[in-house]
């Protein structure tokens, strides 16, 4: 007898062999079958869907979940657009502090008050707190006297503007967060991801790295893993910072390591480990993204995270540890280091089934692209990124480079895997808009931005499913709809493919279901 059988439904499973099915089968957790193979079998629930379109549960290959639910509980000074109003916001976070406390405060970016705040101006709020304002990008903050005084003197800053591994040495001064504040911040987060259809995530950067909350992150979803509250399935990523030379055999070749060897891999179908996370630039929006050319109207070209050398000894250390790479790479300059990097640890020992992936890749010029197909990485882009900040980018980036940024069309003419994202909460992490943007290539004002770089609904929903499982390692259980596979579905109340492209955003998700339960 079957648990559920979901029926009188247009099921889109993904799998060629089988791409359209009306009912489908659910047997402890797990598809049995479609159509006619499960029709006729007895269940003890039986679900009419009324026509409703379902689509394998949608993967999220780069979230952080902690920095999500830690954003939703803090003050947040969006949208001001004075100075004065976001000092009244930080005033008021103050008084509910004790002195000397640490003072959070989120939803920072010095795009909407036109200059950066400095550190005298939250000084005059401060009352005796260290106040951290984290900008929205994740790769800069600003912080008052107070913080940065206990910051060592070769720490660079500019009026208490901090950036990237100066972000990281400020950050630290604050760090941890209890495995009980991280787990319930993650719970948070889960539960809006299963609302908008994800039944599966890619966590970018525990333990360490810009955005790590303790040394013992990982505890935290075990945590929830325990306690039955992790709300979908999450594979974690490793900050990069955290491998350390290591004492195994030569015969291994193996300089650096998490204890024990612990690698990609290791874990269950609810919580495994991932990806190596290794950061090479910063971002865009903190202009900071590393770039072969300078930004436009500005005589900077952004910034790596370390010395070059350095982050590629990293590249090729988490290579020969048996890792698959998640590699940060906005800017083009970036994702040189980065495919070089790669290739050279390719070279040493090859490893064609490591999956290696280059996170963001902002900006990739076209002769970038057969690179990344001859090497086999993964692009794993952010559609959202352009749909809310594209008429930014574009602009940094001037008439000639944009139409290359968080390409679409070009990856899969040259057979790179293309692979859908959200890096929630940096900016909204729906699904269905992200699919949108990259079918019609239109920010939220109107403006196209590299047109053709677009592409269908089926490739884009592709890279929210087939593509997502392919980076995570999970192609064998995810992905599709198919008899065998995890039982991980979205129900929505549209037809993508029917509706005008425009509405694909807004179109409602009904029901999600993991493991085969409605959640």
């Amino acid at each position: 007898m079957l648990c559920t059988r979901l029926t009188n439904a247009n099921i889109v499973t993904m799998a060629p062999d089988h791409p359209v099915a009306h009912d489908l089968g659910i047997w402890r957790g797990r598809i049995v079958g479609l159509d006619d193979a499960v029709t006729s079998l007895p269940a003890r629930e039986v679900i009419d869907l009324q026509g409703a379109t379902v689509l394998p549960g949608f993967i999220d290959s780069h979230v952080h979940m902690a920095w999500t639910g830690l954003k939703a509980s803090t003050p947040s000074v969006a949208p001001c657009t004075r100075v004065e109003d976001v000092l009244a916001v930080v005033a008021e976070a103050v008084a509910r502090k004790p002195y000397g406390a640490w003072v959070d405060v989120a939803g920072y970016d010095q795009r909407a008050l036109g200059r950066h705040l400095t550190a005298a101006e939250l000084d005059k709020v401060g009352d005796g707190r260290k106040v951290f304002m984290m900008h929205d990008s994740g790769h800069a903050c600003v912080v008052n006297s107070g913080v940065l005084e206990l910051l060592p003197a070769d720490v660079p800053h500019q009026d208490g503007f901090l950036a990237e591994s100066a972000m990281t040495a400020a950050r630290r001064l604050r760090l941890p967060y209890s495995q009980e504040e991280i787990a319930d911040a993650i719970e948070r987060a889960g539960r809006v991801c299963l609302a908008e259809g994800i039944t599966a995530c890619a966590e970018a950067g525990i333990g360490g790295g810009l955005l790590g909350h303790s040394p013992v992150e990982l505890g935290a979803y075990q945590l929830l893993r325990d306690q039955g509250r992790l709300p979908l399935r999450v594979q974690l990523m490793a900050a990069g910072d955290t491998l350390r030379p290591v004492a195994a055999h030569d015969s291994d070749g193996i300089p650096r390591a998490l204890d024990l060897g612990l690698r990609t891999g290791f874990g269950d179908d609810w919580l495994s480990m991932g990806a190596l996370k290794i950061y090479t630039d910063g971002g865009m929006m903190a202009r900071t993204a590393a770039l072969t050319r300078p930004y436009q109207g500005m005589e900077h070209t952004g910034q790596f995270q370390d010395e070059p050398e350095r982050i590629a000894d990293t590249i090729v250390a988490g290579h020969l540890a048996g890792w698959q790479l998640a590699v940060h790479a906005i800017g083009d300059r970036a994702a040189d280091l980065a495919l070089d990097a790669l290739e050279r640890a390719q070279s040493i020992r090859p490893r064609p089934g490591a999956r290696h992936r280059i996170e963001h890749a902002g900006l990739i010029r076209p002769d970038q692209l057969p690179r990344f197909a001859r090497l086999g990485v993964a692009a794993v882009i952010q559609p959202n990124f352009l749909r809310y900040f594209g008429d930014d980018y574009a602009a940094i980036m001037g008439e000639d480079r944009a139409p290359w940024l968080y390409r679409g069309r070009g990856f899969l003419d040259h057979g790179i895997t293309l692979v859908g994202s959200s890096d929630r909460p940096v900016t909204d992490g729906s699904p269905l808009r992200a699919v949108q943007f990259m079918v019609e290539r239109a920010s939220e004002s109107g403006q196209v931005i590299g047109p053709d770089e677009g592409i269908t609904v089926e490739e884009a929903l592709r890279a929210y499913t087939v593509g997502g499982a392919y980076a995570c390692h999970w192609d064998d259980s995810a992905g599709t709809l198919a008899p065998g596979k995890r039982a991980d579905l979205v129900v929505l109340g549209d037809d993508p493919w029917r509706v005008s492209t425009s509405r694909i955003g807004d179109i409602a998700v009904v029901s999600t279901f993991v493991d085969g339960r409605r959640v």
